[in-house]
């Protein structure tokens, strides 16, 4: 028997839904393909069903420019190997300049170095035409891969699109990360060109990069010019580097130059993404400029429903998916956002100003974010002017119900929330945003279009209503086309299509409601599974940070032999509160009512902070295999963590449990 719905949190106003892009492809759908739905369950079920159709659809929607034939659309349906349109060239770069004013403003930017400023699209358009130029008098042709060691400002988009415009492969990295890290990723895809900053501000402290841009020049002999942002200070000593550009020359000696596009095929790379790296060298994620270009241009029109006049803000660094994503923000017709720096410094409140100082409409963010303000008592709506504020999105990790709560009780029932789930791996969100259904509360609205998304049990059978793993089960544009170095696919195929041969399982539980919408709980390769009762990791943590006292929580679950294992729970407090045998019966209390009985942790320790991942994923699985006595340098690669620090903790529990 179905249980009653319950009430949702937000509903789309007429005027919204009205207004929406996904409203103006459907009456699209109507006059030109005489296709009319009743609803967006049954669009997306058509998205997913008629795959060449839909995405058919996509390209002459959005009026893809391009040369060759447009057909067939998918050549091969199967999965590794899907084949798209494969007699046709087109350019990503392209695409974001095509109808833009040269007066209108592209990008707005702020960091802890610079105060807020904007960039034109004619201003943008003549910086990518002049590194273009200066790309190609590198030597650096189609296919050959330009990097990145570079913040969150726009020298980095800039560099991006020049890169896209040639043909060449783009991949970049946050300048936290460590040079071992760094040369992990960029080694393997042996770069022409590396585009660095001398350093960066990060929570009020200077670090600088000189000496990680001459182990990158050391470790990768590839390369044959780097060209140096002087972004931290413009006096920085680069005679230690070879073969140096300074970005402000290369600009000046290629000023005037005309911006180009190199049309290639559809499945042409565009750049590279890595996995974390966390337990080996990172997988290099190759994504086509067909395949980002179409997936980006649904999701950030139809999905983010971004307007003329909008601005999309996403905090992210150059390390994460997100920095990719709201780059294809300027696919639209909206302006971008971006920030560089740290978002809790000198409080919670940095960027909720930037958002009142920028007009910021959607307003992207991390769960982790949302919990932070939450925790530290941050009022955004108090002594700000966020009229401009419409939307707001979260991802990175799933949304507890409390953060929805939040959002409503301090931005406004008028606010639009959309928590979204996707990855890396795709390069998008594949549960998440739809402006036309309602939000309810610690769910994703829905299943996003050509996305062809199911909870599987493990035989393999589509549930509804209840857990099961996350699988696509239809090819997707913006799949990897291959990893990089990866020769004859096994990587490939071991990391998706291993337990469901043929289908993509993405390592998530979801759960598909009989109401179409989405909740997911946590990684599926970090299950807790007491007695039976599988429980995502997710569900716990929501349970144990309701908790006033307590920051931030780890939990695994180690088998023993002949028992139902032992659960240990692992805490950050609050400074000044003491882990006593009142929080410890609280914690108790609120995982047996939040989750089950079964789900109590056996034991709770207190940390000092939990170890992450650069992109702020909290690292379950190498713990629990260190904390089972693998080898550190083979459970996990220090250099990709923000906190290494973090890890000395539970390298000594394991001695201790050894012992």
């Amino acid at each position: 028997m179905s249980q009653p719905a319950p009430a949702p949190l937000w509903r789309p106003s007429a005027e919204l839904v009205e207004g929406s892009r996904l409203t103006e492809y459907m009456r699209w759908l109507e006059a030109e393909r005489s296709l009319s739905f009743a609803g967006y369950e049954d669009l997306w079920q058509w998205s997913v069903t008629d795959l060449e159709a839909f995405w058919a659809s996509l390209w002459d929607f959005f009026e893809v420019q391009f040369d060759g034939a447009a057909t067939p659309v998918l050549a091969s349906r199967e999965m590794p190997g899907a084949e798209w349109f494969p007699n046709a060239s087109l350019n990503y770069a392209e695409h974001a300049f095509a109808g833009k004013d040269d007066d209108e403003v592209a990008i707005l930017h702020a960091s802890e170095l610079r105060s807020l400023g904007e960039l034109r699209w004619g201003e943008l358009r003549e910086q990518v035409a002049a590194v273009a130029a200066g790309l190609r008098a590198m030597g650096v042709e189609k296919g050959d891969r330009v990097v990145a060691y570079v913040p969150n400002i726009p020298e980095a988009i800039v560099a991006f699109f020049a890169s896209a415009s040639i043909g060449a492969v783009w991949s970049s990295c946050s300048p936290d990360f460590g040079p071992a890290s760094v040369i992990d990723r960029f080694a393997q895809i042996e770069p022409k060109v590396l585009f660095a900053v001398d350093g960066y501000r990060y929570g009020g402290k200077d670090f600088p990069r000189a000496e990680t841009i001459a182990a990158l020049q050391e470790a990768m002999p590839s390369l044959r010019a780097t060209v140096v942002v002087s972004y931290l200070d413009p006096e920085t000593d680069l005679s230690s580097l070879d073969k140096v550009v300074n970005w402000e020359a290369l600009l000046s000696e290629h000023e005037g130059a005309e911006l180009g596009f190199e049309r290639v095929p559809f499945s042409h790379p565009l750049w590279v993404l890595y996995s974390s790296g966390t337990t080996g060298l990172p997988k290099a994620i190759v994504q086509s400029q067909g395949g980002i270009l179409l997936e980006h241009l649904k999701k950030l029109n139809l999905h983010v429903d971004a307007h003329a006049g909008d601005r999309l803000f996403w905090f992210t660094t150059t390390g994460w998916m997100m920095w990719n994503f709201i780059v294809s923000g300027l696919l639209t017709e909206a302006a971008i956002v971006l920030y560089d720096g740290n978002p809790g410094y000198p409080d919670l409140g940095a960027l909720w100003d930037l958002a009142e100082e920028t007009g910021i409409t959607t307003f992207g963010t991390s769960a982790s974010y949302i919990a932070a303000c939450m925790k530290a008592g941050t009022r955004p709506g108090e002594g700000r002017d966020l009229s401009a504020l419409t939307a707001v999105g979260s991802t990175g990790s799933p949304l507890a119900p409390e953060g929805f709560d939040w959002i409503y009780e301090h931005l406004g029932e008028d606010t639009w929330l959309f928590s979204t789930s996707g990855g890396t791996d795709l390069c998008t969100a594949f549960v998440g945003g739809v402006s036309l259904l309602p939000v309810y509360r610690g769910e994703l609205q829905g299943r996003a279009l050509g996305a062809a998304v199911e909870a599987w049990d493990e035989d393999g059978n589509s549930v509804v209503g209840e857990v099961g793993e996350l699988v696509v089960t239809e090819p997707m544009p913006s799949m990897p086309i291959y990893f990089w170095g990866d020769e004859d696919g096994h990587r490939y195929r071991e990391s998706y299509f291993e337990m469901f041969p043929g289908t993509w399982r993405h390592g998530d539980w979801i759960e598909i409601t009989e109401r179409g919408t989405a909740v997911i709980y946590g990684r599926s390769d970090s299950t807790i599974n007491r007695g039976g009762i599988r429980m995502g990791t997710s569900e716990i943590y929501r349970a144990v940070l309701s908790i006033e006292q307590i920051l931030d929580a780890l939990v695994i679950d180690i088998p023993k032999a002949g028992t139902e294992g032992w659960m240990p729970l692992f805490v950050v407090l609050r400074e000044g509160a003491e882990m006593d045998d009142e929080l410890k019966k609280e914690i108790a209390r609120r995982v047996r009512e939040r989750c089950s009985p079964r789900h109590v942790p056996d034991e709770v320790f207190v940390i000092a902070e939990v170890p992450r991942t650069l992109s702020g994923k909290v690292l379950e699985v190498p713990v629990k295999r260190i904390l089972m006595g693998a080898d550190i340098t083979k459970a996990v690669s220090r250099d990709s963590l923000a906190n290494p620090e973090a890890l000395d903790y539970f390298t000594e529990m394991a001695k201790r449990l050894e012992a």
